[in-house]
């Protein structure tokens, strides 16, 4: 059978507790959800952390080291950290995680871009904590800020420190920019690109923009200088995963994402997600692979080189 990478977005910064009294908080949730993410055949799970008692994301790298480290005593899971962080957070204490720990995968945001979430507002009158409704008001008038320079110097650390980035590309300029750091020869090939699909600001999640990314990474990058997965927001999180599956692609699901798992049923745990996206993968034909298959097919350095 074919492998795919799944991949499991634990937590993020993009959900807040009100969404969903199952969204992973406390280092000892988010690292269980990862656990259980594996046991459903996760390769790789993507990691944010929060504010354990508010549920707020935060650049904290002592909560980051306590969730790394729980995840790694008890799996051998690839571990993705997130260079994304939250809004409002500096370029310095998004990319510190990855000198500190030095993981073997890292997400790397492929330009400046408005990342809205302020139309979910409409629906939402209550909140627990009062930083909800402040940030995702802020979120209209808010850039996710990350200029060529500002991206320059996020390479130079993760060459340093060995670590692959996860190009997240949310329009199709973003593709022209990952070819332009392959020419500088700060990026080598074969490169890790993710498209990401359904955020305000970026590319609807729609089959049509999918094969648009695609062929333009075929034809500036080259088909075979790259691996490529997707992910998507909200209701289109299955359909645009089973749709990079069928197309020969990879798949990130999970409560960053998406909060549901059916229409109207709120998934209880991260594993949850992973299981009906490899349920759908093994109707075609898949099997996911393992972390050990999963660091080959991505080339990545290895867990006894991470520093958590």
């Amino acid at each position: 059978m074919s492998k795919v990478i799944i991949t499991a977005a634990i937590t993020g910064s993009i959900h807040t507790p009100t969404m969903s009294p199952y969204l992973p908080i406390t280092p000892d949730q988010i690292a269980e959800n990862a656990v259980q993410a594996r046991e459903a055949g996760a390769a790789v799970v993507h990691i944010h952390v929060r504010n354990p008692e508010t549920g707020q994301p935060t650049p904290d790298l002592e909560l980051f080291r306590k969730v790394l480290g729980k995840i790694k005593s008890k799996s051998d899971l690839v571990i993705c950290t997130t260079t994304g962080g939250g809004f409002g957070q500096t370029p310095e204490q998004r990319v510190a995680v990855v000198p500190t720990f030095k993981p073997e995968l890292a997400s790397f945001n492929m330009g400046t871009m408005n990342f809205g979430l302020f139309p979910v507002l409409e629906k939402m009158k209550e909140f627990k904590f009062p930083w909800e409704k402040q940030f995702l008001e802020a979120t209209e008038d808010v850039i996710a800020f990350n200029s060529f320079k500002s991206m320059k110097v996020f390479f130079e650390k993760f060459n340093e420190n060995q670590t692959k980035p996860e190009l997240e590309v949310y329009d199709a300029g973003m593709v022209n920019t990952v070819a332009y750091f392959i020419d500088k020869g700060l990026l080598k090939t074969p490169v890790y690109i993710q498209f990401v699909l359904g955020i305000l600001g970026g590319m609807a999640a729609t089959v049509q923009n999918l094969v648009i990314l695609y062929e333009s990474a075929c034809r500036q990058i080259g088909e075979k200088n790259f691996v490529w997965s997707v992910c998507a927001a909200g209701v289109s999180q299955m359909p645009m995963c089973t749709t990079s599956l069928l197309m020969g692609g990879n798949a990130r699901v999970g409560m960053e994402d998406a909060l549901r798992v059916s229409k109207g049923v709120l998934a209880k745990n991260n594993g949850e997600l992973v299981e009906k996206i490899v349920r759908i993968a093994r109707e075609f034909g898949l099997e996911p692979a393992t972390p050990a298959e999963a660091r080959k097919m991505l080339r990545l350095k290895g867990l006894d080189k991470v520093a958590y």
